[in-house]
């Protein structure tokens, strides 16, 4: 797999070279393009890729409940992507035990060795990378992103306060 191509230059950088919230949403959006070429470069979507990466970090079961309120993608998405999966041999649906309702995603045999293959060295990578901070940089950056979603939450929830009341 090779580089995505990124500009050094991000569009929506203040003229005075002051920090912006587009700045943020530029290096956010570059995150995302090198996780959407690594996923396509294995051969899976963007949706299964996080599915797999999960499933992985889990130990290898995960119940849905857990794969779709832990990202944005809507129920169905996923449900699409654990279809393909499952098709593909690598993902298997069950019950979750002792439950006729609730159900769970488990690595296969062959969803094993893919993840041995793509979705272990691309953890590995992510710790090398988040390695070249000092432990205090990464303790700020977790900090600081943090703060900042929970602050970008409470601006959004606002506007919608807002909107719904001047309709």
């Amino acid at each position: 797999m090779r580089s995505v191509e990124r500009s050094t230059r991000v569009p929506c950088a203040s003229p005075d070279g002051a920090a912006s919230a587009r700045e943020l949403d530029y290096l956010y959006n570059e995150i995302d393009k090198l996780y959407h070429a690594y996923a396509h470069g294995c051969g899976v979507s963007d949706c299964a890729y996080w599915m797999l990466y999960d499933l992985e970090v889990a130990g290898g079961t995960l119940p849905l409940t857990q794969l779709t309120t832990s990202w944005s993608y809507s129920k169905q998405t996923i449900n699409s992507a654990l279809k393909v999966l499952g098709e593909r041999g690598l993902v298997e649906l069950s019950y979750v035990e002792g439950s006729r309702k609730s159900k769970q995603a488990t690595l296969t045999e062959d969803g094993r060795t893919f993840s041995r293959r793509h979705i272990l060295p691309a953890i590995r990578a992510e710790e090398r990378a988040f390695s070249y901070l000092s432990a205090d940089e990464q303790q700020d950056l977790i900090r600081l992103v943090r703060r900042y979603t929970d602050a970008l939450d409470a601006q959004l929830a606002a506007v919608d306060t807002a909107e719904g009341e001047s309709r």
